[in-house]
């Protein structure tokens, strides 16, 4: 158990020990399966909106149960292993605002908005942080620990989704410029509601 320990534990980069990478890789695969709900949305927008409200609902439900100590078994624990320090005792919010914000999008934006939206969700925010954890050496001033590496990961992951939808090089690079800069905001959870519908509205107004 030791050998174990001292492994989870090993530091891999100036902001990030394996522990943390595990967690954050786990955390940010659920923000990646996003990306499948515009796939489902183009099918059936309606049955896929029904499907995401009921799940948004049941884990608010969930969590409820979760802090009032009558856990959930399988989603309590996945909604624990995935919480970040900041988090322990308390709702955790990330995936209410996730659901929420991908919603919203689906709702509020045209298709491709949506789409760009949340992909920028799924991939850009994702790459970012899992970017930062393993290579981050250049913290940025003032954005509560995100460095200049998972920015950048950042700018390249939304570039690249955004150009799989739009076919634009030009419209690509300022929706991942624009995103990048988005991400940079020290928001906490509050950015999962904001990237897709920010994102998805930029891409709108530019036509």
């Amino acid at each position: 158990m030791g050998l174990l320990s001292d492994f989870r534990y090993r530091k891999i980069s100036h902001t990030a020990t394996v522990n943390d990478l595990l967690k954050e890789f786990f955390r940010k695969s659920i923000h990646i399966c996003s990306s499948f709900v515009p796939v489902f949305a183009m099918r059936s927008p309606s049955w896929t909106v029904a499907i995401l409200s009921f799940v948004i609902a049941a884990y608010i439900v969930c969590e409820y149960l979760r802090m009032a100590g009558s856990p959930i078994p399988v989603v309590s624990r996945i909604t624990a292993y995935a919480s970040r320090k900041r988090d322990e005792g308390r709702f955790v919010l990330g995936p209410v605002t996730m659901g929420l914000g991908v919603l919203f999008a689906l709702l509020v934006l045209p298709p491709d908005a949506a789409r760009v939206g949340i992909f920028a969700l799924a991939f850009g925010d994702g790459v970012a942080s899992l970017a930062g954890k393993l290579y981050g050496r250049i913290r940025i001033p003032g954005a509560r620990g995100k460095t200049f590496e998972g920015s950048a990961a950042c700018f390249l992951a939304v570039y690249a989704s955004t150009f799989a939808v739009l076919h634009d090089p030009i419209r690509s690079l300022e929706v991942a410029l624009a995103a990048m800069l988005i991400e940079m905001l020290p928001l906490k959870d509050y950015d999962n509601m904001i990237i897709p519908l920010a994102i998805g509205s930029i891409v709108a107004l530019l036509g």
